[in-house]
């Protein structure tokens, strides 16, 4: 397996494991993960990576590079989601302090660096060569 290949496939590895990893704490009481955010979101990021991680094993460059930009536009989407909905989970209390208080006990945590990672590597793994084409003088 080329080295790129084998970037990509780690990068698809990550993005399967990080949607098993915390990615939000609410109120410090248990962890959320992208299943407990949306499910069929987060099957859909699954099938994605598989998907992904299929394409490297048969060498289909074409799916690689198209998968990879899914799962990073996937889980860029899900990132904006989650702020969005965090910041307007209290909006119906007419207290903004109360709001705010209650809105900081929600925290983000570290399965978002785990997604953006293996996002980041497939694509950077399924970034194709230059090909080095030589002209010969006839």
């Amino acid at each position: 397996m080329l080295p790129r290949s084998f970037i990509t496939f780690a990068g698809f590895v990550a993005v399967i494991a990080g949607t098993y990893c915390p990615l939000l704490r609410p109120f410090h009481l248990f962890n959320w993960n992208v299943y407990d955010l949306n499910k069929p979101y987060g099957i859909v990021v699954l099938i994605v990576a598989i998907a992904g991680l299929a394409a490297v094993i048969a060498r289909a460059n074409a799916i690689v590079k198209a998968t990879a930009w899914t799962s990073l536009v996937l889980i860029t989407l899900l990132l904006i989601a989650a702020i969005l909905k965090v910041n307007t989970t209290f909006s119906f209390i007419p207290f903004k302090g109360l709001s705010k208080s209650l809105t900081r006990l929600i925290k983000f945590k570290w399965g978002w660096f785990v997604l953006f990672a293996g996002a980041i590597a497939t694509l950077a793994g399924s970034k194709e060569r230059a090909k080095n084409i030589q002209y010969q003088n006839l």
